[in-house]
């Protein structure tokens, strides 16, 4: 009878095992710190590499680690139930050095990969993969909460004018103008709660989002955001806090371009927010009044458009806002949200890939090629959208190569 019950339990084990499909430490490759893809990636010091797979080149790779998140990761504890806050972190016994913390982190924010394929770039075990995510997340916003160059600010007293004359050097009728502002919605998971799946509910787009809205300046940064909010509020409630800096914070004469769909607020922020004609407006009898209406809603038109891209590179470089968001864990979306606004605003300053400082800054050249990212901006944008994570086809490549 014991032998018995002995080959009972070894043959629920084994079938137990045939369904568990998941990668365990032997399947892997033996030493995470040695000879792995993130390894051979980080080792070639290749500013491609880094900027096709992590959004950054090795620069400013670097600067992120020295500003605050290799200290952080080499004297914080990683959370667990069974560890003490106050405890010494045992750096000989993590998997990953600050380094690969911070690549782990930045592979999965700037993919749609899965999981799985994080495992075997970084040569970890899922549930190691996904406590170093939350752990690095967490250290990553507050070190760009320390960096100037990610902060999300206001414009103050002569960068209104400073980004006004950009924007005059393409579009001259736009005098006044500072930025664009426009809402993004991004697709987040269906909650089994009945309240928070109605919050989340949009029944314009019949689908479960998460709201935001972004304002951008001239020189392609984020200067405001509000973040987070369900998709079922109107951007009129979500934009608030924006609409108070127009009021308290910007100069009279300077104004945001949106888009004609945009609440423009009250009657407090009057012609502090400017948005092309809409279908059915009455135009001026007078042909001259009419021609310079129609000239000045030609180029609001066409500033506007920096919105969208804003939109789409944030969508384009963080690929896992392409992805439905967390449901569960508000406190986790939010985080994940502000480093990805934090990250684009450093990348726009550091690396410089980003359409609006393209075409906006005068540091740029001033030629064809220029032109062409003006007029076909949705198809070099979404070369980087396309069926195949860019991420997942580097490393791709790269075993290929091997």
């Amino acid at each position: 009878m014991e032998h018995g019950a002995q080959e009972s339990r070894r043959f629920r084990a084994e079938r137990r095992r045939a369904r568990r499909l998941y990668i365990i430490r032997p399947e892997l490759l033996p030493n995470p710190r040695i000879n792995t893809p993130w390894q051979a990636l980080y080792h070639s010091q290749s500013d491609r590499a880094f900027i096709t797979t992590m959004g950054f080149d090795v620069a400013a790779f670097n600067a992120i680690l020295r500003d605050g998140f290799e200290d952080a990761w080499n004297t914080t504890p990683i959370p667990r139930s069974d560890v003490p806050s106050t405890a010494v972190p045992r750096l000989t016994c993590r998997s990953l050095d600050a380094a690969g913390a911070l690549g782990l982190i930045l592979h999965y924010l700037n993919s749609t990969i899965l999981d799985v394929s994080l495992v075997e770039i970084f040569a970890l075990i899922p549930t190691t993969v996904s406590r170093y995510i939350s752990f690095a997340m967490d250290i990553l916003l507050a070190t760009l909460e320390r960096m100037p160059a990610a902060q999300i600010k206001w414009l103050k007293d002569g960068q209104f004018e400073l980004n006004n004359n950009l924007i005059l050097a393409r579009h001259p009728l736009l005098d006044g103008a500072f930025g664009s502002v426009d809402g993004l919605k991004l697709p987040v998971q269906v909650s089994i709660d009945q309240e928070i799946e109605n919050a989340t509910y949009n029944g314009w787009l019949h689908d479960h989002f998460i709201s935001n809205i972004l304002a951008f300046s001239a020189q392609g940064e984020i200067i405001a955001a509000r973040i987070n909010a369900p998709g079922s509020w109107h951007d009129s409630r979500v934009a608030r806090p924006i609409y108070e800096k127009l009021l308290n914070d910007t100069p009279d004469g300077f104004y945001l371009v949106a888009d004609t769909a945009f609440p423009q607020g009250t009657d407090a922020i009057h012609g502090k927010i400017k948005a092309s004609i809409k279908q059915g407006t009455r135009l001026p009898r007078d042909a001259c009044e009419r021609d310079a209406m129609m000239a000045f809603d030609r180029q609001l038109l066409s500033y506007r458009q920096t919105a969208e891209w804003g939109m789409r590179t944030m969508q384009g470089s963080f690929g896992r806002l392409r992805v439905p968001l967390p449901i569960r864990y508000g406190p986790i979306r939010k985080t994940l949200l502000e480093v990805c606004m934090r990250l684009f605003n450093l990348r726009a300053r550091t690396v410089g890939h980003n359409q609006i400082r393209t075409v906006y800054m005068p540091i740029w050249r001033h030629d064809e090629e220029q032109e062409r990212l003006w007029q076909r901006f949705e198809d070099v944008l979404f070369s980087d959208q396309q069926r195949n994570d860019r991420v997942a086809r580097f490393h791709n490549s790269i075993f290929v190569e091997e």
